[in-house]
């Protein structure tokens, strides 16, 4: 064989490690950011669309593990590239392959909806609502609560205790 033909060879085998390296780093990428696309508050989700992301979310622990695991070792077999700029690109696609790793882990939509801490309630008289605002209501004896929606949409859950009694409102 002579170095003509062998140089041909070795450059179609890292042209080959290129295109898995991409494939697996669009897959590991697209695994943790299809869902985080999809899936925001206060916004139309499609019910197909949103099948798919919960079903790229389950999958996503375990199928960002192995794309980053084989990009891994893609980019050490590729790090003899010559270029700068193929290094670089190496670098930053494993930075991002490796942040979908992490965060795929992570529930990252409890950070969007803080919890309210230590409800405070006013009296009808004191309350500054909207005489539009719709509200969910509790009574419970002779006590009764008003929970305004629009906090409820953002927050979701509310401990609370009425009467003696701990109820969890949910909206």
């Amino acid at each position: 064989m002579n170095s003509f033909s062998a140089r041909a060879s070795q450059r179609q085998t890292s042209g080959r490690r290129w295109i898995l390296f991409w494939f697996c780093a669009v897959a590991g990428i697209g695994l943790f950011f299809i869902p985080a696309f999809i899936i925001r508050p206060f916004r139309y989700q499609a019910p197909r669309a949103l099948v798919l992301a919960m079903t790229l979310r389950q999958s996503a622990p375990i199928g960002t593990l192995i794309a980053a695991l084989a990009c891994f070792i893609l980019a050490i077999t590729l790090w003899r590239t010559p270029s700068r700029w193929g290094k670089s690109l190496l670098v930053v696609t494993m930075l991002l392959v490796t942040f979908s790793a992490v965060m795929a882990r992570v529930n990252y939509f409890e950070w969007m909806f803080h919890p309210i801490e230590g409800p405070q309630f006013l009296t009808q008289g004191d309350s500054k609502l909207d005489a539009k605002e719709m509200i969910m209501a509790v009574r419970i004896g002779t006590e009764s609560r008003a929970y305004p929606i629009s906090q409820m949409a953002y927050h979701h859950v509310l401990n609370d205790v009425v009467a003696g009694v701990p109820i969890a409102v949910t909206y």
